[in-house]
C-alpha cells in the first residue's frame, strides 16, 4: 500500500511539474503589445497577406436614412488589417481582414429621436393584438428605439485605398452595411438592409457627387500626426462622406406580424430609399501601421 501511495505520489508530482512548464513555456511564448499599439490588439497582423492594420474609431457625424436624421453620439470603431493594393477590377483597393474578435465594426447603439412614437402610432395597426402590445410597449415606457450599424457582409468585403485616403481624392473606404433598429416592440430582427440586400457605402473625403435631390457635400482628409517613433500614422479630424447611396425597405420588423409593421416602419422611415436622398457623415480618426511593426512591438514585449 505505502508503494502504491509513493508512486501515486512521484506521479502526481510529475504531472504538476509538467503542467507549470506548460504554463511557464505559454507565458514566455506570449507577447503583449504596448503604448500605441495597443490600439491593433485585434489586427490580424499574423495573418499571411496582411500587410496593414487600422484602428478607425468615428466619435460623431450623423445618418439621413430616408426621412430619419440620427446622430450619431456613441463611438463605434472599424478594425482590423488589409493587404497590399490589388490588381485587377478593384485596382487601387486593398482586401480588408476582419479583426480577431470578430468585432470588425463594433455595435454602438445610437438614440433614434422621437423614439418609438416616431416610427409607430398604434392606432394605425389594424390587428387587435399587435395594437394591444403596442399600446403596452407605450405603457410601459418602452419607447426608446436605437439604430445600430452593422457589417452586412464578411469582412473581406470591406475595400479600403490609402492612397485615395491620403490624397483627399476618390472613394477612400467601401463598406456594406445594414440598419438594425432596437425596441422590444420590433423584435430581435428589424433591420434596413440585409446580406443579401445590403447598403454599400462609398465614402470619400472629397466632394461627393449624388443625384437629386441630395446636393454635393464634402468630407475632409484630416491632419496627419506621426506616434511610436513615426511607426503609427495617425490622421485626425477625418470626416468620411457618402450622399448617393440607396436603400432597401426594412424587414423582420414585429417579428412574425411583420408583414404588418415593416409597411409602417417603410412608411415612417421613408424606405426603400433611393441614391440621393441618403446621407452618410461620419467624423474619424484613423491609425495605422504596418504588420510588421506591430509584429516586432509584440515580440519585443513579453
Amino acid at each position: 500500500m505505502r508503494k502504491q501511495r509513493k508512486t501515486t505520489g512521484v506521479m502526481l508530482m510529475a504531472v504538476l511539474a509538467v503542467a507549470f512548464a506548460s504554463l511557464w513555456l505559454a507565458g514566455s511564448a506570449s507577447a503583449k503589445l504596448t503604448g500605441e499599439f495597443t490600439k491593433f490588439q485585434f489586427c490580424p497582423y499574423k495573418t499571411v497577406g496582411v500587410s496593414r492594420c487600422i484602428y478607425s474609431p468615428t466619435t460623431g457625424g450623423e445618418v439621413i436614412l430616408g426621412n430619419k436624421k440620427v446622430p450619431i453620439v456613441k463611438e463605434a470603431v472599424l478594425q482590423g488589417g488589409y493587404t497590399e493594393i490589388e490588381e485587377g477590377p478593384e485596382a487601387g483597393y486593398a482586401q480588408f481582414f476582419g479583426a480577431t474578435n470578430g468585432q470588425t465594426l463594433t455595435k454602438a447603439p445610437q438614440p433614434v429621436p422621437g423614439g418609438l412614437a416616431g416610427l409607430v402610432n398604434c392606432k394605425e395597426i389594424s390587428n387587435f393584438l399587435l395594437r394591444i402590445s403596442c399600446e403596452v410597449t407605450f405603457e410601459n415606457g418602452l419607447t426608446g428605439v436605437n439604430s445600430t450599424l452593422e457589417l452586412a457582409r464578411p469582412a473581406s468585403e470591406i475595400r479600403i485605398n490609402e492612397n485615395h485616403l491620403a490624397e483627399g481624392q476618390g472613394v477612400a473606404l467601401k463598406l456594406p452595411v445594414r440598419v438594425h433598429l432596437e425596441n422590444p416592440f420590433l423584435g430581435e430582427s428589424c433591420y434596413v438592409g440585409s446580406s443579401s440586400s445590403p447598403i454599400r457605402w462609398e465614402l470619400r473625403t472629397d466632394t461627393t457627387s449624388p443625384p437629386p435631390p441630395n446636393t454635393p457635400i464634402t468630407g475632409n482628409p484630416g491632419e496627419v500626426e506621426f506616434l511610436e517613433g513615426a511607426r503609427i500614422l495617425k490622421i485626425k479630424g477625418v470626416e468620411l462622406v457618402d450622399n448617393a447611396w440607396s436603400a432597401p425597405g426594412a424587414s423582420g420588423c414585429g417579428g412574425l406580424f411583420s408583414f404588418i409593421i415593416d409597411p409602417i416602419i417603410n412608411s415612417s422611415v421613408g424606405v426603400p430609399a433611393p441614391a440621393g436622398t441618403n446621407t452618410a457623415k461620419l467624423n474619424n480618426t484613423i491609425y495605422e501601421a504596418t504588420a510588421a511593426a506591430v509584429r516586432k512591438n509584440d515580440e519585443t514585449n513579453p
